[in-house]
């Protein structure tokens, strides 16, 4: 009889705990109900960088998160980056990596090997990716359609080979993809109208075709949660920031290093017409998800006051 009875308790106490769990999943469905609806239709351009790209298991969860985000009415846009693969094929082909000031010098056989792996490799493995989703998808580069222009960089004394500045964005193609229900997967590289090919900083040209679309937001990937009140201190993320208290934490020296880059990116993108630019930590599971879907997000926003 005691035996039956600690049985059933087991029983019991299984179904409660079943149950509980359930009822979470419903809760963060209910969570999520209407941002699905406030983001119906819109464009989020999603810059897809760091970690997220080499660990398998933190892919996996990205690209679910998309492929969802597609599923339930979002048109998401990929830029992605790629300089640690770049870096490690070039040195399998024996060429050294040159860095000046954060740019990579790109002669014409390092170009050679940039394209192949960006435009190549990278590229289409994210759209191999969502299509085991189910995802409709289209690997293109910014040569594609002439969608990203671009002019050689000034390096002042140095040169860079061919580093690109971003001339101008013709987003037709991407418009196009979306009509046909496609998710583009685009390679920051460049071309020109004399056939030149350039490499251009895969955050910069997020922020660019961001513009270009008039984006409802633009999502950076990253290996830091976002913007820090005190850059060494991961407790002090900042879960909301405008463009102004951005400019004055650069200013006071507050944000640092890589960070600067990226928050001008961030200000110039909303200052630009795109609503809303989120930072968060690529390494979390099911980051974009979190950010997008839930009440208090997981990274730091930027949008106007």
């Amino acid at each position: 009889m005691l035996n039956t009875e600690a049985k059933k308790g087991s029983v019991d106490k299984y179904m409660q705990n079943y149950i509980e769990k359930a009822a979470q999943k419903a809760d963060i469905l209910l969570e999520a109900m209407p941002y699905i609806s406030k983001f119906h239709n819109k464009t989020v351009v999603i810059k897809y960088g760091g970690s997220a790209m080499t660990d398998e298991v933190i892919k996996a969860s990205v690209i679910g998160d998309i492929a969802f985000m597609k599923m339930v009415g979002i048109n998401p846009v990929i830029v992605h980056g790629g300089g640690p693969e770049i870096n490690a094929q070039l040195e399998l082909s024996k060429i050294k990596p040159n860095f000046v000031n954060g740019l990579r010098v790109t002669d014409a056989e390092t170009m050679r090997v940039v394209e192949s792996v960006l435009s190549g490799k990278i590229n289409k493995s994210i759209v191999s990716e969502l299509q085991k989703h189910n995802i409709l998808s289209a690997g293109i580069s910014g040569k594609d359609g002439l969608l990203i222009e671009a002019v050689k960089k000034s390096g002042g004394d140095i040169d860079l080979g061919y580093v690109g500045d971003i001339s101008a964005i013709n987003p037709g193609l991407i418009h196009s993809l979306i009509r046909d229900d496609f998710v583009p997967v685009i390679s920051p590289v460049a071309g020109d109208r004399d056939g030149n090919t350039y490499n251009i900083n895969a955050d910069v040209a997020a922020v660019e075709i961001a513009i270009s679309l008039n984006a409802s937001k633009l999502v950076f990937l990253t290996d830091i949660e976002g913007i820090r009140e005190e850059a060494d201190n991961p407790q002090s993320l900042i879960s909301s920031i405008s463009p102004a208290r951005a400019v004055d934490m650069i200013d006071m020296g507050k944000i640092k290093g890589g960070m600067i880059p990226k928050t001008e990116c961030c200000i110039k993108a909303v200052k630009n017409g795109v609503k809303s630019v989120h930072i968060i930590n690529g390494k979390i599971s099911h980051s974009i998800l979190l950010e997008i879907y839930t009440k208090d997000g997981i990274g730091t926003v930027m949008e106007e006051d």
